[in-house]
Protein backbone atom coordinates (compact mmCIF):
# COMPACT_ATOMS: atom_id res chain seq x y z
CA UNK A 1 0.00 0.00 0.00
CA UNK A 2 1.15 3.52 -0.74
CA UNK A 3 1.63 4.63 2.84
CA UNK A 4 5.40 4.84 3.32
CA UNK A 5 6.53 8.36 4.23
CA UNK A 6 9.30 10.11 6.14
CA UNK A 7 7.95 8.83 9.45
CA UNK A 8 8.03 5.23 8.16
CA UNK A 9 11.69 5.62 7.19
CA UNK A 10 12.46 7.21 10.56
CA UNK A 11 10.58 4.50 12.46
CA UNK A 12 12.48 1.81 10.56
CA UNK A 13 15.80 3.50 11.39
CA UNK A 14 14.87 3.84 15.07
CA UNK A 15 13.98 0.13 15.13
CA UNK A 16 17.43 -0.76 13.75
CA UNK A 17 19.21 1.33 16.41
CA UNK A 18 16.98 0.05 19.23
CA UNK A 19 17.50 -3.56 18.13
CA UNK A 20 21.26 -3.03 17.96
CA UNK A 21 21.29 -1.68 21.52
CA UNK A 22 19.07 -4.50 22.83
CA UNK A 23 21.14 -7.21 21.12
CA UNK A 24 24.49 -5.80 22.27
CA UNK A 25 23.27 -5.34 25.85
CA UNK A 26 21.71 -8.81 25.72
CA UNK A 27 25.08 -10.37 24.90
CA UNK A 28 26.81 -8.39 27.66
CA UNK A 29 24.08 -9.39 30.13
CA UNK A 30 24.56 -13.05 29.21
CA UNK A 31 28.31 -12.65 29.74
CA UNK A 32 27.71 -11.11 33.17
CA UNK A 33 25.28 -13.89 34.15
CA UNK A 34 27.78 -16.55 33.06
CA UNK A 35 30.95 -15.16 34.65
CA UNK A 36 30.10 -12.47 37.23
CA UNK A 37 26.69 -13.21 38.75
CA UNK A 38 28.01 -16.11 40.88
CA UNK A 39 24.92 -18.08 39.78
CA UNK A 40 27.08 -20.45 37.71
CA UNK A 41 30.38 -22.05 38.72
CA UNK A 42 33.38 -20.49 36.93
CA UNK A 43 36.78 -22.16 36.45
CA UNK A 44 38.53 -19.21 34.81
CA UNK A 45 37.68 -15.65 33.80
CA UNK A 46 38.13 -15.03 30.03
CA UNK A 47 39.24 -11.66 28.59
CA UNK A 48 36.27 -9.28 28.70
CA UNK A 49 37.40 -7.45 25.56
CA UNK A 50 37.02 -10.67 23.56
CA UNK A 51 33.34 -10.89 24.52
CA UNK A 52 32.72 -7.19 23.87
CA UNK A 53 34.20 -7.51 20.36
CA UNK A 54 32.23 -10.72 19.80
CA UNK A 55 29.01 -8.99 20.90
CA UNK A 56 29.62 -6.14 18.45
CA UNK A 57 30.21 -8.52 15.51
CA UNK A 58 27.21 -10.67 16.50
CA UNK A 59 25.01 -7.56 16.69
CA UNK A 60 25.79 -6.75 13.04
CA UNK A 61 24.94 -10.35 12.09
CA UNK A 62 21.65 -10.15 13.99
CA UNK A 63 20.69 -6.92 12.22
CA UNK A 64 21.43 -8.47 8.83
CA UNK A 65 19.20 -11.46 9.62
CA UNK A 66 16.43 -9.27 11.02
CA UNK A 67 16.50 -7.23 7.82
CA UNK A 68 16.54 -10.38 5.63
CA UNK A 69 13.43 -11.58 7.46
CA UNK A 70 11.71 -8.22 6.77
CA UNK A 71 11.47 -7.10 10.39
CA UNK A 72 12.11 -3.48 9.44
CA UNK A 73 9.33 -3.02 6.91
CA UNK A 74 7.11 -0.06 7.71
CA UNK A 75 4.29 0.59 8.20
CA UNK A 76 3.89 -2.54 10.28
CA UNK A 77 0.33 -3.68 10.75
CA UNK A 78 -1.47 -6.05 13.10
CA UNK A 79 -1.24 -6.47 16.86
CA UNK A 80 2.02 -6.83 18.78
CA UNK A 81 1.26 -10.50 19.52
CA UNK A 82 1.61 -11.14 15.76
CA UNK A 83 5.20 -9.94 15.88
CA UNK A 84 6.41 -12.17 18.73
CA UNK A 85 6.79 -15.48 16.81
CA UNK A 86 8.77 -13.82 13.99
CA UNK A 87 11.06 -12.01 16.44
CA UNK A 88 11.72 -15.21 18.42
CA UNK A 89 12.33 -17.21 15.23
CA UNK A 90 14.70 -14.58 13.82
CA UNK A 91 16.60 -14.44 17.10
CA UNK A 92 16.89 -18.23 17.16
CA UNK A 93 18.31 -18.31 13.62
CA UNK A 94 20.74 -15.52 14.45
CA UNK A 95 21.93 -17.30 17.62
CA UNK A 96 22.62 -20.50 15.65
CA UNK A 97 24.65 -18.60 13.05
CA UNK A 98 26.45 -16.67 15.78
CA UNK A 99 27.37 -19.95 17.50
CA UNK A 100 28.72 -21.38 14.25
CA UNK A 101 30.72 -18.19 13.59
CA UNK A 102 32.12 -18.13 17.14
CA UNK A 103 33.51 -21.64 16.92
CA UNK A 104 34.73 -21.16 13.36
CA UNK A 105 36.79 -18.19 14.60
CA UNK A 106 38.85 -20.56 16.74
CA UNK A 107 39.65 -18.02 19.49
CA UNK A 108 41.65 -18.99 22.54
CA UNK A 109 40.07 -19.43 24.95
CA UNK A 110 36.97 -20.46 22.95
CA UNK A 111 33.67 -18.66 23.44
CA UNK A 112 31.46 -20.19 26.12
CA UNK A 113 28.57 -22.15 24.59
CA UNK A 114 26.54 -21.60 27.75
CA UNK A 115 26.97 -17.83 27.36
CA UNK A 116 25.60 -17.98 23.82
CA UNK A 117 22.67 -20.08 25.06
CA UNK A 118 21.88 -17.59 27.82
CA UNK A 119 22.17 -14.77 25.27
CA UNK A 120 19.20 -16.16 23.35
CA UNK A 121 16.90 -15.55 26.32
CA UNK A 122 18.36 -12.17 27.34
CA UNK A 123 18.21 -10.88 23.76
CA UNK A 124 14.64 -12.13 23.21
CA UNK A 125 13.54 -10.44 26.44
CA UNK A 126 15.20 -7.10 25.67
CA UNK A 127 14.17 -7.05 22.00
CA UNK A 128 10.54 -7.79 22.88
CA UNK A 129 10.53 -5.00 25.48
CA UNK A 130 12.00 -2.37 23.16
CA UNK A 131 9.88 -3.52 20.22
CA UNK A 132 6.73 -3.22 22.33
CA UNK A 133 7.69 0.32 23.29
CA UNK A 134 8.31 1.20 19.63
CA UNK A 135 5.01 -0.46 18.69
CA UNK A 136 3.10 1.75 21.12
CA UNK A 137 5.00 4.82 19.90
CA UNK A 138 4.14 4.10 16.25
CA UNK A 139 0.47 3.53 17.04
CA UNK A 140 0.28 6.75 19.08
CA UNK A 141 1.92 8.72 16.25
CA UNK A 142 -0.37 7.20 13.63
CA UNK A 143 -3.47 8.19 15.59
CA UNK A 144 -2.32 11.82 15.63
CA UNK A 145 -0.99 11.94 12.07
CA UNK A 146 -3.03 13.10 9.08
CA UNK A 147 -4.40 10.69 6.47
CA UNK A 148 -2.24 10.52 3.37
CA UNK A 149 -3.64 7.51 1.49
CA UNK A 150 -7.08 7.96 -0.06
CA UNK A 151 -8.59 4.64 -1.15
CA UNK A 152 -11.34 4.04 -3.70
CA UNK A 153 -12.84 0.54 -3.53
CA UNK A 154 -14.20 -0.97 -6.75
CA UNK A 155 -16.92 -3.28 -5.48
CA UNK A 156 -19.79 -3.10 -3.02
CA UNK A 157 -19.87 -6.68 -1.72
CA UNK A 158 -19.11 -8.01 1.75
CA UNK A 159 -15.38 -8.13 0.97
CA UNK A 160 -15.46 -4.41 0.14
CA UNK A 161 -17.20 -3.68 3.45
CA UNK A 162 -14.70 -5.86 5.31
CA UNK A 163 -11.79 -4.08 3.62
CA UNK A 164 -13.16 -0.69 4.65
CA UNK A 165 -13.36 -1.84 8.28
CA UNK A 166 -9.83 -3.19 8.10
CA UNK A 167 -8.42 0.06 6.74
CA UNK A 168 -10.24 2.11 9.35
CA UNK A 169 -9.15 -0.17 12.20
CA UNK A 170 -5.44 0.08 11.30
CA UNK A 171 -4.27 3.66 12.01
CA UNK A 172 -0.68 2.97 10.92
CA UNK A 173 -1.84 2.62 7.31
CA UNK A 174 -3.11 6.22 7.55
CA UNK A 175 -5.74 5.42 4.96
CA UNK A 176 -9.27 6.67 4.39
CA UNK A 177 -11.88 5.15 2.07
CA UNK A 178 -13.17 7.97 -0.16
CA UNK A 179 -15.91 5.84 -1.68
CA UNK A 180 -17.10 2.70 -3.42
CA UNK A 181 -17.74 1.97 -7.10
CA UNK A 182 -20.66 -0.29 -8.07
CA UNK A 183 -19.74 -3.10 -10.49
CA UNK A 184 -22.97 -4.93 -11.25
CA UNK A 185 -26.69 -5.31 -10.66
CA UNK A 186 -26.23 -7.11 -7.33
CA UNK A 187 -27.41 -4.95 -4.38
CA UNK A 188 -24.66 -3.50 -2.22
CA UNK A 189 -23.79 -5.11 1.09
CA UNK A 190 -25.77 -3.51 3.97
CA UNK A 191 -22.47 -2.38 5.53
CA UNK A 192 -21.69 -0.26 2.45
CA UNK A 193 -23.44 3.14 2.90
CA UNK A 194 -25.50 4.14 -0.12
CA UNK A 195 -24.17 7.69 0.08
CA UNK A 196 -20.60 6.38 -0.19
CA UNK A 197 -21.22 4.77 -3.62
CA UNK A 198 -19.75 7.26 -6.10
CA UNK A 199 -21.04 5.70 -9.30
CA UNK A 200 -20.55 2.74 -11.61
CA UNK A 201 -17.32 1.19 -12.83
CA UNK A 202 -18.01 2.41 -16.38
CA UNK A 203 -17.58 5.97 -15.07
CA UNK A 204 -14.36 5.36 -13.16
CA UNK A 205 -12.42 8.16 -14.87
CA UNK A 206 -14.99 10.81 -13.96
CA UNK A 207 -15.26 9.40 -10.42
CA UNK A 208 -11.51 9.81 -9.99
CA UNK A 209 -11.80 13.42 -11.19
CA UNK A 210 -14.43 14.29 -8.58
CA UNK A 211 -13.06 12.04 -5.79
CA UNK A 212 -9.24 11.96 -6.07
CA UNK A 213 -7.62 8.78 -4.79
CA UNK A 214 -4.09 7.53 -4.17
CA UNK A 215 -5.05 3.87 -4.38
CA UNK A 216 -7.73 1.81 -6.13
CA UNK A 217 -8.57 -1.64 -4.78
CA UNK A 218 -10.80 -4.03 -6.77
CA UNK A 219 -12.73 -6.45 -4.55
CA UNK A 220 -15.18 -7.82 -7.12
CA UNK A 221 -13.52 -10.94 -8.57
CA UNK A 222 -16.32 -11.39 -11.14
CA UNK A 223 -15.17 -8.44 -13.23
CA UNK A 224 -14.13 -9.49 -16.72
CA UNK A 225 -10.53 -9.42 -17.88
CA UNK A 226 -11.08 -6.46 -20.19
CA UNK A 227 -12.70 -4.39 -17.45
CA UNK A 228 -9.81 -5.06 -15.05
CA UNK A 229 -7.33 -3.98 -17.75
CA UNK A 230 -9.29 -0.75 -18.24
CA UNK A 231 -9.14 -0.03 -14.49
CA UNK A 232 -5.38 -0.68 -14.44
CA UNK A 233 -4.83 1.69 -17.37
CA UNK A 234 -7.00 4.36 -15.73
CA UNK A 235 -4.89 4.07 -12.56
CA UNK A 236 -1.71 4.30 -14.63
CA UNK A 237 -2.88 7.48 -16.36
CA UNK A 238 -3.70 9.08 -12.99
CA UNK A 239 -0.56 7.80 -11.16
CA UNK A 240 -2.72 5.76 -8.79
CA UNK A 241 -1.62 2.53 -7.07
CA UNK A 242 -3.72 -0.46 -8.21
CA UNK A 243 -4.48 -3.53 -6.08
CA UNK A 244 -6.93 -6.39 -6.46
CA UNK A 245 -8.31 -8.83 -3.91
CA UNK A 246 -7.84 -12.43 -5.19
CA UNK A 247 -11.05 -14.34 -5.84
CA UNK A 248 -12.30 -16.87 -3.30
CA UNK A 249 -10.93 -19.87 -5.21
CA UNK A 250 -7.37 -18.53 -5.19
CA UNK A 251 -7.66 -17.60 -1.51
CA UNK A 252 -8.68 -21.10 -0.51
CA UNK A 253 -6.51 -23.07 -2.93
CA UNK A 254 -3.21 -21.27 -3.20
CA UNK A 255 -1.46 -24.17 -4.93
CA UNK A 256 -2.51 -26.80 -7.41
CA UNK A 257 -1.50 -30.42 -7.88
CA UNK A 258 -0.91 -32.00 -11.29
CA UNK A 259 -1.11 -35.76 -11.84
CA UNK A 260 -1.00 -37.82 -15.00
CA UNK A 261 -3.01 -41.00 -15.55
CA UNK A 262 -2.06 -42.77 -18.78
CA UNK A 263 -1.04 -39.45 -20.41
CA UNK A 264 -4.24 -37.71 -19.23
CA UNK A 265 -3.41 -34.70 -16.99
CA UNK A 266 -5.50 -34.31 -13.84
CA UNK A 267 -5.49 -30.91 -12.18
CA UNK A 268 -6.67 -30.65 -8.59
CA UNK A 269 -6.17 -28.92 -5.28
CA UNK A 270 -2.86 -29.79 -3.62
CA UNK A 271 -2.80 -31.42 -0.20
CA UNK A 272 -3.13 -29.18 2.83
CA UNK A 273 -0.37 -29.30 5.47
CA UNK A 274 -2.41 -31.39 7.92
CA UNK A 275 -3.05 -34.01 5.24
CA UNK A 276 0.51 -35.20 5.88
CA UNK A 277 0.92 -37.81 8.60
CA UNK A 278 3.99 -36.38 10.32
CA UNK A 279 2.50 -32.91 10.53
CA UNK A 280 -0.56 -34.37 12.22
CA UNK A 281 1.77 -36.11 14.67
CA UNK A 282 3.50 -32.80 15.41
CA UNK A 283 0.17 -31.09 15.98
CA UNK A 284 -1.00 -33.87 18.31
CA UNK A 285 2.23 -33.60 20.33
CA UNK A 286 1.66 -29.85 20.51
CA UNK A 287 -1.87 -30.47 21.80
CA UNK A 288 -0.81 -32.98 24.47
CA UNK A 289 2.06 -30.86 25.81
CA UNK A 290 0.00 -27.66 25.63
CA UNK A 291 -3.07 -29.21 27.29
CA UNK A 292 -1.02 -30.71 30.15
CA UNK A 293 0.76 -27.41 30.72
CA UNK A 294 -2.52 -25.51 30.45
CA UNK A 295 -4.26 -27.72 32.99
CA UNK A 296 -1.35 -27.42 35.40
CA UNK A 297 -1.44 -23.63 35.19
CA UNK A 298 -5.20 -23.10 34.84
CA UNK A 299 -6.54 -25.64 37.38
CA UNK A 300 -6.67 -23.11 40.26
CA UNK A 301 -8.46 -20.62 38.00
CA UNK A 302 -10.95 -23.28 36.88
CA UNK A 303 -11.67 -24.24 40.49
CA UNK A 304 -12.16 -20.59 41.49
CA UNK A 305 -14.43 -19.95 38.51
CA UNK A 306 -16.38 -23.13 39.28
CA UNK A 307 -17.02 -21.93 42.83
CA UNK A 308 -18.25 -18.58 41.47
CA UNK A 309 -20.57 -20.34 39.01
CA UNK A 310 -22.00 -22.47 41.83
CA UNK A 311 -22.77 -19.37 43.92
CA UNK A 312 -24.07 -17.24 41.03
CA UNK A 313 -27.18 -19.24 40.05
CA UNK A 314 -28.79 -22.66 40.51
CA UNK A 315 -27.74 -25.37 38.08
CA UNK A 316 -24.68 -27.47 37.18
CA UNK A 317 -21.19 -25.98 37.24
CA UNK A 318 -20.13 -27.44 33.91
CA UNK A 319 -22.11 -27.21 30.71
CA UNK A 320 -22.05 -30.13 28.29
CA UNK A 321 -23.11 -29.81 24.68
CA UNK A 322 -22.94 -31.93 21.52
CA UNK A 323 -20.65 -30.53 18.83
CA UNK A 324 -19.41 -31.70 15.42
CA UNK A 325 -15.75 -32.62 15.29
CA UNK A 326 -13.30 -34.09 12.81
CA UNK A 327 -14.98 -35.65 9.75
CA UNK A 328 -18.36 -34.58 11.14
CA UNK A 329 -18.24 -36.96 14.13
CA UNK A 330 -20.10 -35.78 17.22
CA UNK A 331 -18.49 -35.35 20.63
CA UNK A 332 -19.38 -33.76 23.96
CA UNK A 333 -17.75 -30.41 24.67
CA UNK A 334 -17.22 -29.12 28.21
CA UNK A 335 -17.50 -25.49 29.33
CA UNK A 336 -18.12 -23.63 32.55
CA UNK A 337 -21.80 -22.70 32.64
CA UNK A 338 -22.27 -19.00 31.84
CA UNK A 339 -26.06 -18.86 31.40
CA UNK A 340 -29.09 -19.70 33.45
CA UNK A 341 -29.89 -23.39 33.59
CA UNK A 342 -31.86 -24.69 30.56
CA UNK A 343 -31.34 -21.39 28.72
CA UNK A 344 -32.59 -22.82 25.41
CA UNK A 345 -35.52 -24.78 26.77
CA UNK A 346 -38.07 -22.45 25.17
CA UNK A 347 -36.13 -21.06 22.18
CA UNK A 348 -34.20 -24.09 20.98
CA UNK A 349 -30.66 -23.63 19.57
CA UNK A 350 -29.98 -19.92 19.00
CA UNK A 351 -26.91 -17.69 18.67
CA UNK A 352 -25.56 -15.82 21.65
CA UNK A 353 -25.97 -12.08 21.12
CA UNK A 354 -24.44 -9.01 22.72
CA UNK A 355 -25.85 -8.33 26.21
CA UNK A 356 -27.64 -11.67 26.07
CA UNK A 357 -30.16 -11.68 28.95
CA UNK A 358 -29.62 -15.41 29.50
CA UNK A 359 -26.08 -14.83 30.79
CA UNK A 360 -25.40 -14.81 34.50
CA UNK A 361 -23.37 -12.01 36.00
CA UNK A 362 -20.30 -14.17 36.48
CA UNK A 363 -20.96 -15.79 33.10
CA UNK A 364 -20.54 -12.49 31.27
CA UNK A 365 -17.13 -12.04 32.92
CA UNK A 366 -16.04 -15.61 32.11
CA UNK A 367 -17.04 -15.20 28.47
CA UNK A 368 -15.28 -11.87 28.08
CA UNK A 369 -11.96 -13.32 29.18
CA UNK A 370 -12.48 -16.80 27.58
CA UNK A 371 -12.24 -18.47 31.00
CA UNK A 372 -15.38 -20.54 30.34
CA UNK A 373 -13.48 -22.38 27.58
CA UNK A 374 -10.70 -23.71 29.85
CA UNK A 375 -12.39 -27.08 30.64
CA UNK A 376 -12.00 -27.89 26.94
CA UNK A 377 -8.38 -28.71 27.74
CA UNK A 378 -9.84 -32.09 28.74
CA UNK A 379 -11.36 -32.38 25.26
CA UNK A 380 -7.91 -31.69 23.82
CA UNK A 381 -6.28 -34.40 25.94
CA UNK A 382 -9.05 -36.83 24.99
CA UNK A 383 -8.32 -36.22 21.31
CA UNK A 384 -11.71 -34.70 20.44
CA UNK A 385 -10.27 -31.22 19.98
CA UNK A 386 -7.03 -29.38 19.27
CA UNK A 387 -5.63 -26.28 20.93
CA UNK A 388 -6.02 -24.42 17.63
CA UNK A 389 -8.44 -25.04 14.78
CA UNK A 390 -11.88 -24.11 13.46
CA UNK A 391 -14.31 -23.77 16.37
CA UNK A 392 -16.75 -26.71 16.67
CA UNK A 393 -20.38 -26.02 15.86
CA UNK A 394 -23.60 -27.66 17.01
CA UNK A 395 -25.13 -30.31 14.71
CA UNK A 396 -28.29 -28.19 14.35
CA UNK A 397 -26.32 -25.36 12.74
CA UNK A 398 -24.02 -27.67 10.77
CA UNK A 399 -27.01 -29.19 8.98
CA UNK A 400 -28.21 -25.69 8.13
CA UNK A 401 -24.87 -24.23 7.04
CA UNK A 402 -23.68 -27.13 4.91
CA UNK A 403 -26.65 -26.54 2.61
CA UNK A 404 -26.42 -22.74 2.57
CA UNK A 405 -22.71 -21.93 2.85
CA UNK A 406 -20.28 -22.92 0.11
CA UNK A 407 -17.30 -25.04 1.28
CA UNK A 408 -18.60 -25.08 4.86
CA UNK A 409 -17.87 -28.77 5.47
CA UNK A 410 -14.17 -28.38 4.58
CA UNK A 411 -13.61 -26.98 8.07
CA UNK A 412 -14.29 -30.48 9.45
CA UNK A 413 -11.24 -32.09 7.82
CA UNK A 414 -9.28 -31.52 11.04
CA UNK A 415 -10.00 -31.48 14.77
CA UNK A 416 -11.84 -28.39 15.98
CA UNK A 417 -9.93 -26.00 18.21
CA UNK A 418 -10.31 -24.22 21.53
CA UNK A 419 -9.33 -21.09 19.62
CA UNK A 420 -8.88 -20.32 15.94
CA UNK A 421 -7.78 -17.83 13.31
CA UNK A 422 -11.35 -16.62 12.83
CA UNK A 423 -11.91 -16.10 16.56
CA UNK A 424 -8.76 -14.04 17.20
CA UNK A 425 -9.87 -11.81 14.32
CA UNK A 426 -13.18 -11.08 16.05
CA UNK A 427 -15.33 -13.56 14.07
CA UNK A 428 -17.25 -15.19 16.90
CA UNK A 429 -20.77 -15.04 18.25
CA UNK A 430 -23.36 -13.64 15.87
CA UNK A 431 -20.96 -12.74 13.03
CA UNK A 432 -20.69 -13.63 9.33
CA UNK A 433 -20.39 -17.38 8.72
CA UNK A 434 -18.93 -16.74 5.25
CA UNK A 435 -16.12 -14.68 6.78
CA UNK A 436 -15.44 -17.38 9.35
CA UNK A 437 -15.16 -20.02 6.64
CA UNK A 438 -12.68 -17.88 4.72
CA UNK A 439 -10.48 -17.52 7.81
CA UNK A 440 -10.83 -21.20 8.77
CA UNK A 441 -9.80 -22.37 5.30
CA UNK A 442 -6.89 -19.94 5.24
CA UNK A 443 -5.71 -21.50 8.51
CA UNK A 444 -5.99 -25.04 7.14
CA UNK A 445 -4.09 -24.12 3.99
CA UNK A 446 -1.29 -22.31 5.84
CA UNK A 447 -0.96 -24.40 9.01
CA UNK A 448 2.36 -24.50 10.83
CA UNK A 449 3.45 -24.78 14.45
CA UNK A 450 4.49 -21.12 14.40
CA UNK A 451 1.04 -20.16 13.06
CA UNK A 452 -0.56 -22.05 15.97
CA UNK A 453 1.78 -20.27 18.39
CA UNK A 454 0.79 -16.91 16.92
CA UNK A 455 -2.93 -17.69 17.31
CA UNK A 456 -2.47 -18.88 20.89
CA UNK A 457 -0.67 -15.65 21.78
CA UNK A 458 -3.36 -13.52 20.16
CA UNK A 459 -6.07 -15.43 22.04
CA UNK A 460 -4.99 -13.76 25.31
CA UNK A 461 -5.71 -10.36 23.78
CA UNK A 462 -8.83 -11.26 21.73
CA UNK A 463 -11.87 -9.50 23.23
CA UNK A 464 -13.88 -8.53 20.15
CA UNK A 465 -17.38 -10.08 20.11
CA UNK A 466 -16.59 -12.08 23.27
CA UNK A 467 -20.11 -12.23 24.63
Amino acid sequence: MRTRDTWDVLASGIAVLADAAAIFIGFLAATWIRFDSHLIAVDSIPPRLMYVKGAAIATLLFLFIYRALELYIRPQIGGFANKIPRLVRATGIAILLTTALAFAAGTQPPYSRLTVGIAFFTIVLLVLIERFMLFRLEVAHARRASVHNRVLIVGTDSIAAHLKRGLEDEPRLRSRVVGFVATGPTPADPAVPAEAIRGRVEDLESILDSHPADQVIVTDSTLGHQRVVEIILACERNLIVFNMVPDMFRIMTGSMDMRVVDDIPLLGVSLWPLDYFWKRVLKRLEDIVGALFGLAVASPLILLAAACVRRSSPGPIFYRQERCGENGRSFTIYKLRTMVDNAEEETGPVWTVKDDPRRTRIGAFLRRYNIDELPQLWNVLAGDMSLVGPRPERPHFVEQFKEDISRYMWRHVCKPGMTGWAQVNGLRGNTSIEDRIRYDLYYLENWSLSFDFKILLRTFFARKNAY
